[in-house]
């Protein structure tokens, strides 16, 4: 494993020869400058993993070393350095993009953490970007995503059925992706340039369905002021997929068998039958196998779906697909320009511990409201919903009881950006117009922050 190549950008002597000297024993590949535009003008050619860089230089301050950075190599980490500490300064500095915010003289201690905390991030970020990279790699029609052993067996049979004209039988719970499946067999099958149409079979009363399957006469009931093709006519040559079959009637059951056995369709109103050539496809949510036994679905019918079947796995089957899925949605999601880039290890581990009732779509639905609701490059736990925040960890009692911490919520810098909301409100006595012009925001963004890290303006609060 190469060494992590690290910047050290001040233009004091003797601070940046100890501080570069410190790192190196650590075992890094470090490089100092004592001004910010040669380190902008080194990292040109030469991309470092961290920049720790002093604000006050005289050539190239700290922001504009941050600033450049960020604009051609986005995945450096930038750790701000100054003599001049402030809180107001560190909130600047989180606003600005620096990974995080020293005050000197720090300890050794302290810069060792840091720097293994950056470095840590800028692997994380650019493992998010390779899922990324992954994910675009994909085949452009495909949507299909995961590799644990129960979806590569699915993969397996959509291979091999895509070819034939074989019926498919595709059973799942809702939310695993059904039709992905039925449109993957499409897409992989000679009939992939003929129209693929989704029928969703518990949408519509029975007698409204009939009249959308195989179409109508002019006269053929009320409100019939026209002659009309129905779905199985518009999907010749190609797929009709049937989705939630169980919900179909016994009535139109009889007659979707009719068309399996004769490959014709007879319009309703009408006595005469059109050919047609139409693979079908259907899925369910139910056990069809129990309601044959219980008489609610035709035997006769459920043979005839039911040539080649594949059984999805609930998510909860295939946890080890939850990061690939996660990822393949964020991209979706996090249109061009976006600033979110990823996860952070928490929110990770919280999706992969959630049961994931809702599945598939559950887990889409929750990585679109974050990308919605984050303000930086990396999803926290935050902005998931709180029904994954609150799953229990089996471990957390386990934990406790050794006295375990996690070195992640030591000196962040969502610690920082709060001990200095907190004291501001301390200070104005929760008077939201004067901490709000301190803090150099408006008050809707206040309350945002405070509500964010459970602070209170006080029984004393007003907005004189």
């Amino acid at each position: 494993m190469s060494q992590a190549k690290l910047f050290v950008v001040d233009d004091d002597d003797a601070a940046r020869a100890l501080l570069a000297e410190a790192l190196a024993k650590e075992g890094y590949e470090v490089e100092a400058f004592s001004s910010g535009q040669a380190a902008v003008e080194r990292g040109r050619h030469v991309l470092p993993d961290v920049v720790l860089t002093d604000i006050r230089m005289e050539q190239g301050d700290g922001f504009l070393v941050l600033k450049e950075f960020k604009r051609f190599s986005p995945d450096t980490s930038i750790v701000l350095l100054t003599a001049f500490g402030s809180l107001e300064g560190a909130i600047e500095a989180i606003k600005q993009g620096a990974y995080d915010y020293l005050a000197k003289p720090f300890k050794k201690d302290d810069i060792r953490l840091v720097v293994q905390r950056s470095l840590e991030h800028c692997r994380l970020v650019r493992e998010n970007a390779r899922f990324r990279e992954d994910a675009r790699a994909r085949e452009p029609w495909s949507h299909l995503v995961g590799s644990s052993p129960a979806m590569l067996e699915v993969y397996k049979l959509v291979a091999r059925v895509s070819d034939g004209r074989s019926t498919v039988l595709i059973e799942g719970e809702s939310g695993t992706g059904k039709e992905l499946i039925a449109r993957a067999v499409h897409l992989n099958s000679p009939r992939r340039d003929k129209p693929f149409i989704p029928v969703n079979c518990g949408a519509l009363p029975d007698h409204l369905l009939e009249s959308e399957m195989f179409g109508y006469e002019k006269g053929a009931f009320t409100g019939a002021v026209g002659a009309k093709a129905g779905l199985f006519e518009a999907a010749n040559g190609g797929t009709l997929f049937l989705d939630e079959i169980g919900d179909l009637g016994q009535a139109l059951q009889v007659k979707l068998l009719r068309v399996m056995q004769e490959h014709e369709v007879r319009r309703v109103g009408s006595t005469s039958s059109v050919k047609v050539d139409v693979r079908i496809i259907a899925a369910t949510n139910r056990d069809l196998a129990a309601q044959v036994k219980d008489g609610k679905f035709r035997d006769d019918l459920y043979y005839r779906l039911n040539v080649v079947r594949i059984a999805l796995p609930s998510l909860a089957e295939r946890q080890e697909d939850i990061p690939m899925l996660a990822h393949h949605f964020l991209q979706k999601y996090a249109k061009q320009g976006s600033h979110v880039r990823g996860f952070t290890p928490e929110t990770m581990i919280l999706l992969k511990r959630y049961h994931w009732p809702g599945n598939v779509r559950e887990l889409e639905n929750a990585v679109e409201r974050a990308v919605s609701l984050s303000h930086g490059p990396l999803l926290l736990p935050e902005d998931l919903p709180e029904a994954i925040r609150a799953e229990p960890d089996p471990s957390a009692t386990r934990k406790e009881s050794r006295g375990d911490t996690d070195p992640e919520a030591l000196l962040t810098l969502d610690e920082v950006e709060k001990r200095h909301l907190s004291r501001v409100l301390k200070e104005t006595r929760g008077n939201k117009v004067k901490a709000a012009k301190i803090l150099g925001i408006d008050r809707r963004t206040l309350y945002r922050m405070a509500e964010r890290f459970g602070l209170d303006f006080g029984e004393e609060g007003d907005d004189k």
